[in-house]
């Protein structure tokens, strides 16, 4: 058995070349947690984990409606509310999305309209705080690596990545160009299949788990 990193494979899925000595920084943000990670010499130079990605903000989506519109609605209600009116960056337009859901004191189905621009202003928090963690991880980065970064930019991949204007928002945060991988849905399994390519050179059993990571919620 042969174990890898999240980032390493999403990586190799996005088609980036970490064989040589260039640095590149990978960012997955999937369903339960973004992993941030330098990539070098087919490994790991530093990364971090934590546990805020697309679940928590369909969470949020659902809890701001009960709390402010008291109405309740399921999680697959909130999961469309994200994908076709969320975003993290302000939109040129705005969007008006109709939603039905349960009213939390007569019980009954009731329908409201919600705004893009609501949904971003809740959002957007979340999101900065994964590019307080990028820039973290690149506090604690070789200058030479950074330098290397500053030049191929940030590569984001994972479902939650195709939120509206998370390319836009690190961007601008950071100062460093930000790019959404082809296909970033699947580049963790692609990345899986790729690596049989060097499976040869890979230590059977655990790899770089025995480095300590810090996991922040």
């Amino acid at each position: 058995v042969y174990l890898i990193e999240e980032p390493l494979a999403a990586a190799l899925g996005a088609g980036l070349d970490i064989s040589g000595p260039k640095g590149h920084l990978i960012v997955d943000i999937g369903g339960g947690t973004t992993d941030i990670a330098v990539l070098t010499m087919n490994g790991v130079a530093n990364s971090a984990s934590i546990k805020l990605a697309g679940n928590h903000f369909d969470e949020s989506i659902a809890r701001y409606i009960r709390g402010k519109y008291q109405v309740v609605i399921g999680p697959s209600t909130a999961e469309d509310i994200k994908i076709q009116i969320g975003s993290v960056y302000p939109r040129a337009e705005e969007i008006t999305m109709t939603v039905k859901g349960r009213d939390s004191k007569s019980g009954m189905p009731r329908e409201l309209a919600i705004t893009a621009s609501e949904i971003c202003a809740l959002l957007q928090k979340s999101a900065l705080r994964i590019a307080d963690e990028i820039l973290s991880v690149l506090e604690d980065t070789s200058p030479e690596l950074v330098g290397d970064i500053a030049d191929s930019g940030i590569v984001l991949t994972g479902g939650s990545s195709q939120l509206w204007g998370m390319d836009l928002l690190l961007r601008e945060r950071i100062g460093i160009p930000c790019t959404v991988a082809d296909d970033p849905a699947a580049c963790v399994a692609l990345g899986c299949g790729k690596s049989l390519g060097w499976i040869t050179r890979m230590n059977e059993g655990p790899i770089n788990l025995a480095r300590k990571r810090l996991m922040r919620g």
